[in-house]
């Protein structure tokens, strides 16, 4: 009499009606990512179905970060959501990992017993053994059918995600459960013919996330809000009245015949970044790059001119301050150095789009945005690094106290002297 082993019983199915229409209307809404991810792992859940773990990955258009991905578990009150920095692609984590696997030999799907022997070397899979997980399958949805096709029949060439422009090319989901018996095929199918509308909920988000990033990369905050939300027309301009910052590096020309392009251009991003970064860290806008110097804002409106003259005075006195300290380290590194001239205003400006029909630009325009110009091009013969307008110590309040007179001087184009201060010791 021989024994055979038995089939474990057939799980019942989900009941996963209305969840398609339900993820439409959601992703038609806009919520965020993490509470549209979370809210389908907890229906399906609840239907349930038994994962103990949900890991959602998808790609992004951003200068700093390649991709994002959600962790989800029952009864944790908040979705872990970990932006991945664009060097983790060189890393064991990403190398050795389910997604790297199934792209890189044209998968759509993966499916592992934990518990048995294995010869997959992914480094996510000793962790998932250790909390007692025992099944795992894995899911790549492509938004283009042509890249699905690619990849279900391994024709073609399937595309980097990480190169240039693959920013939405699908979502990559994966669960785990610690069900002795693992999941029921069933089941499973029944979530795996959820996930395009899952995929499609997202990239409605994903994609106005894409467009937020992009233009307050290349616009500045407020500016790449403004231009999201609808103030796109051209010619149409606010008249707002803000601090000026005018500032650029002395020194780049000589650079651009002596050092090779990549050196270069490294050169100018780690003199831009330090420019930058007081500006930011003191509440003010960057509003376009110009070769090897930037204009800034610092908005007035509806706030206390004292305040904000005094946020652009700390931003410049530690531009004064720390870059010394950056060119020294450079020195003793063998890098080139550069020096800075800034200008501090105060004035009205037009605020908005110029420009041709088909090519604008957010930007301040304005008779004080013309004599920040030219007031920044006297740090040069008058030997300083910073120089600042009346209009603006006398705006600043208290913190205009330590500032030093340099008398008064003529400005191109402009008919009467300024008087110009710099900062003090």
């Amino acid at each position: 009499m021989s024994l055979e082993k038995s089939e474990p019983p057939k799980a019942k199915p989900l009941d996963l009606d209305g969840l398609d229409l339900w993820l439409v209307e959601r992703g038609m809404q806009g919520l965020p990512l993490g509470e549209q991810i979370a809210g389908f792992c907890q229906k399906v859940f609840d239907s349930g179905f038994p994962m103990k773990r949900v890991s959602m990955g998808m790609y992004t258009l951003h200068p700093r970060y390649g991709s994002h991905t959600f962790l989800w578990e029952p009864g944790v009150a908040t979705i872990e959501h970990t932006p991945q920095e664009r060097a983790v692609l060189s890393r064991d984590v990403y190398l050795k990992s389910p997604v790297h696997h199934m792209r890189s030999r044209g998968l759509l799907s993966l499916r592992r017993r934990l518990d048995g022997v294995d010869t997959d070397d992914f480094v996510l899979f000793p962790k998932l053994r250790a909390e007692g997980l025992v099944d795992y399958a894995a899911y790549i949805v492509p938004y283009e059918s042509r890249q699905a096709e690619a990849m279900s029949k391994r024709t073609g060439t399937i595309s980097d995600p990480y190169s240039p422009g693959r920013a939405l090319d699908g979502i990559f989901f994966s669960c785990a459960t610690d069900r002795p018996e693992g999941f029921d095929d069933g089941q499973l199918g029944q979530v795996v013919q959820a996930l395009p509308y899952l995929a499609l909920s997202v990239k409605s988000r994903l994609t106005y996330d894409v467009a937020s990033t992009v233009l307050e990369t290349y616009l500045g905050k407020d500016a790449g809000h403004r231009v999201l939300t609808g103030a796109i027309e051209r010619g149409t301009a606010e008249a707002i009245r803000a601090v000026i910052w005018f500032s650029d590096l002395r020194g780049f020309t000589r650079l651009t015949d002596s050092l090779p392009r990549d050196v270069l251009m490294e050169t100018l991003d780690d003199y831009l970044e330090a420019m930058a970064a007081p500006v930011h860290e003191n509440h003010g806008q960057i509003l376009k790059f110009m070769g090897d110097g930037l204009l800034a804002t610092f908005d007035l409106t509806g706030r206390d001119e004292a305040a904000v003259c005094k946020e652009a005075l700390t931003a410049a006195a530690q531009l004064r301050d720390d870059l010394p300290v950056f060119n020294e380290e450079r020195r003793a590194a063998g890098k080139p150095v550069m020096d800075f001239g800034l200008a501090l205003h105060l004035g009205e400006v037009l605020y908005g789009n110029i420009g041709a029909s088909e090519r604008l630009d957010f930007t301040v325009v304005g008779p004080a945005v013309n004599e920040a110009s030219r007031l920044q091009a006297l740090c040069r013969p008058l030997e300083r690094n910073v120089l600042i307008s009346s209009t603006l110590r006398d705006s600043a309040g208290e913190s205009a106290a330590g500032l030093v007179s340099l008398g008064f001087h003529a400005l191109r184009g402009v008919r009467e002297p300024h008087e110009l201060f710099t900062l003090g010791a």
